[in-house]
């Protein structure tokens, strides 16, 4: 078991026209089907002041959140 383990991934952040662009790492994607598409979540805790990161399989055109 991997008991107090840290990885840390750093991504360059670049300019794209008038807004900002990175790259996921691919270890992030290790458990995606990647004949599937997929959303990429960034959610911001601000108690903790931290981003956490979700990978959710894309929902078809038309239907909505829940």
């Amino acid at each position: 078991m991997l008991k107090d383990f840290v990885m840390e991934l750093r991504r360059r952040l670049y300019t794209r026209g008038s807004s900002y662009e990175t790259t996921v790492p691919m270890p992030l994607l290790f458990s995606v089907d990647k004949k599937k598409k997929y959303e990429i979540i960034f959610t911001f805790d601000s108690t903790s002041n931290k981003w956490f990161i979700k990978i959710e399989e894309a929902r078809p055109k038309g239907v909505k959140n829940e």
